[in-house]
């Protein structure tokens, strides 16, 4: 075995040449990318290079003056890659091998901040608002009336070609729908014309329904739920940890509606650990304080017994009762529990769809909480609208369903949002990496040897019994369980509570645990064929580990770079920019895009939906909603600075197009000079200072601004 290269010392009195400076990060084995995300990345653009080093935890960035010289010398945020300091010297250790980087310190990045990079890629399917579906094929250099710019290139049926100036980009939208090919449409042949026509019309008929809805909706009677109370008050305090910001404010939120007379119709969103559960914890004390009844509608037996143990502790020094109905409940404790509901001996209940079925009735049920939306189908949801005429309901969500973030989209329904993490969360690393044997070993070993647990998760029911063997073979001194939703429900429960009391290190399971199981000692999961999976379920698999003060650690597996999938490179992609805290609600759009939204908008709607993108679908249903309103004003962008002046970015400056592109995007939706100035000081900051033919058309954005 070689041995592991000497780690290169940099002073800002004497740095390295920059060219001995690439060449030793090369063989400290760094990777040169785009952009500087993780630890091992290192980038160049023009005289500045960017590196993420290992054992720190924030990336360097380099300023070359000359050759020799450094005229910067600073530390900058992963995701937002504006600096932090200045650095006067710094060491560069050799990066690991990825089976070896868990035995050591791994950092994981903060959240992309994705205005960095265009979220039209080349291959993309987009949407022109006037001339319909095409491929993006990338940003191309022309020459008109004597000045060169840049142009949006996108290819049509057949022959057809279009060149997009730079200052038509508002009118551009990425194509999502189920479709990964979907038809192209031709630039002449009137199709696109006739389709826009058709929805547009169809559109202003369902605006007018859902505002006709939404003032209904407004009108009904509701009961107004009280103040705090003292006791409230009470309950609130013997909650551990403080409310971050978001949280408080959707609380607030909450509280508000359900003080008033409306009924409350409100989502929830919050990513995966990020204190929803408790918020609605503070919404059902509420309105059991105004002597109201609380029905908590969960998915799954398991998570119904997960927070009916929670509710029981934090309940416990209070006067309300709580009780869970569920499978878990034999049929003589069902029928009690439903008188006692129907008497209101019980003050709050949680459940799975047992719940919703004839024999259950409230004597005076105030609040419905439903957990985990998306898991509920069409029926449950009919069931749910007759049980809640005049009921306050809060839906509860990690990844929004289509039809959640539509209705949000448009206004339908009061929407609340939890971005930022608990103080005490930590991001869960996450490595994608190829099948092998010798990496999972150590992951698994790694993990038992600090206490905890791993989900193993294998998608492949029929052939789970073979993965175990596998695995015990290569770890024979660990216990392993299997379980997966082809089980009895008395064999996967009793499963599932035995790995909850630690009686296996292992549990080799399906997606059955993708939501809501919190087991504070499981802080490893290994997903094999993770190509396979949607990415609102992988992020809901990463988030079942690292829920407590253990750093979370996922291995999204697959076969082979070779074997992977057209449909597998891109989960995998958007997994890799968004892998880190607070990406729920994006990997939900991202997963809508891949997946479709299936017919949760309605079969018609979902149609005109597939016709013309999810974007460019959102924006004329909101078009529509605004001319119940009133005229709508004409989009301007700024990047309409003169008929004969074209826009253009050297490559020299910034060399990567997608950057350059959601520069470009960023330009087009600025409104106010401060804006220009920031993204002028961040330019300087990240590439080094403006070429003269950058500061040229800046001035002129300048003189249209406010």
């Amino acid at each position: 075995m070689s041995p592991s290269p000497s780690p290169l010392k940099i002073t800002l009195a004497k740095p390295p040449a920059f060219k001995t400076l690439l060449a030793s990060l090369i063989t400290l084995g760094y990777t040169r990318n785009p952009l500087v995300m993780e630890p091992g990345d290192f980038s160049v653009r023009g005289s500045v290079v960017d590196i993420f080093p290992a054992r720190q935890s924030h990336p360097l960035r380099l300023e070359y003056d000359t050759e020799n010289q450094l005229d910067r010398f600073t530390s900058f945020y992963a995701h937002s890659q504006r600096s932090i300091s200045n650095i006067t010297e710094t060491t560069i250790h050799p990066m690991l091998a990825p089976t070896e980087t868990i035995d050591g310190i791994v950092f994981t990045p903060d959240t992309l901040d994705d205005s960095l990079l265009s979220q039209i890629a080349p291959e993309d399917f987009v949407v022109h608002e006037h001339y319909g579906i095409g491929q993006f094929k990338g940003l191309v250099r022309l020459t008109l009336r004597s000045q060169e710019g840049e142009f949006l290139y996108i290819q049509y049926r057949g022959t057809d070609k279009l060149y997009v100036p730079l200052d038509q980009l508002h009118l551009i939208h990425r194509y999502a729908s189920a479709d990964i090919h979907p038809p192209l449409n031709g630039l002449t042949d009137g199709t696109w014309q006739k389709t826009t026509r058709k929805i547009k019309k169809e559109l202003l008929v369902l605006a007018q329904d859902l505002v006709l809805l939404y003032k209904k909706r407004a009108l009904a009677p509701g009961f107004a739920f009280a103040e705090d109370t003292v006791t409230q008050l009470d309950f609130e305090a013997k909650f551990p940890h403080v409310l971050t910001p978001d949280q408080h404010k959707s609380l607030t939120e909450i509280k508000t509606d359900m003080e008033s007379t409306r009924p409350m119709d409100r989502v929830l969103c919050g990513d995966v650990g990020y204190g929803k559960t408790e918020l609605m914890l503070r919404a059902a004390f509420k309105a059991c304080d105004s002597l109201k009844q609380v029905a908590i509608l969960v998915p799954t037996t398991l998570l119904a017994y997960q927070h009916h143990h929670l509710l029981m502790e934090r309940f416990k020094n209070f006067p309300y009762r709580v009780a869970s109905l569920s499978r878990f409940n034999s049929k003589k404790e069902q029928q009690q529990i439903v008188k006692d509901l129907k008497d209101h001996k019980i003050d709050v209940v949680v459940g799975t769809h047992r719940l919703l079925q004839s024999d259950v009735q409230f004597a005076d049920l105030g609040l419905l909480i439903v957990d985990e939306e998306q898991r509920f189908g069409v029926t449950h949801k009919e069931k749910m609208k007759q049980l809640t005429l005049g009921v306050d309901v809060l839906s509860v969500s990690a990844t929004p369903i289509p039809r959640t973030l539509y209705m949000a989209l448009t206004g339908a329904r009061e929407f609340s949002t939890i971005q930022t993490p608990p103080l005490q969360k930590r991001p869960i690393t996450t490595h994608i990496l190829p099948f092998e044997n010798t990496l999972i070993a150590q992951a698994i070993t790694f993990e038992h040897t600090r206490g905890g647990q791993v989900f193993y998760v294998y998608n492949q029911v029929q052939k789970m019994p073979q993965k175990m063997a596998a695995l015990k073979r290569l770890l024979p001194e660990l216990k392993f369980a299997m379980a997966h939703g082809q089980m009895s429900e008395h064999a996967l429960e009793t499963t599932m509570l035995d790995f909850w009391n630690k009686k296996f290190d292992v549990l080799i399971c399906s997606t059955i645990i993708e939501n809501g199981i919190d087991n504070l000692g499981v802080n490893t999961i290994i997903i094999e064929d993770a190509d396979h999976f949607g990415l609102s379920q992988i992020h809901q698999l990463r988030g079942r580990v690292g829920r407590g003060k253990t750093q979370g650690i996922a291995y999204l597996l697959f076969q082979s770079v070779e074997a992977l999938s057209e449909l597998g490179q891109r989960r995998l992609q958007a997994i890799k920019e968004y892998a880190a805290l607070g990406a729920g609600y994006k990997l939900a759009m991202r997963d809508l895009e891949i997946r479709g939204a299936g017919t949760l908008l309605g079969q018609r709607q979902h149609g005109h939906m597939t016709a013309v993108g999810f974007e460019l679908y959102c924006q004329l249903l909101n078009d529509a909603l605004t001319t119940q309103k009133g005229p709508a004003a004409a989009k301007k962008s700024a990047l309409q600075v003169s008929p004969d002046r074209q826009i253009f970015i050297p490559d020299s400056y910034i060399e990567d197009p997608r950057q350059r592109l959601a520069i470009y995007q960023r330009l087009a939706s600025i409104r106010y000079r401060y804006e220009l100035e920031d993204l002028q000081a961040e330019l300087e900051d990240r590439f080094g200072s403006l070429p003269a033919i950058i500061l040229s058309f800046f001035r002129l954005i300048w003189e249209k601004l406010t």
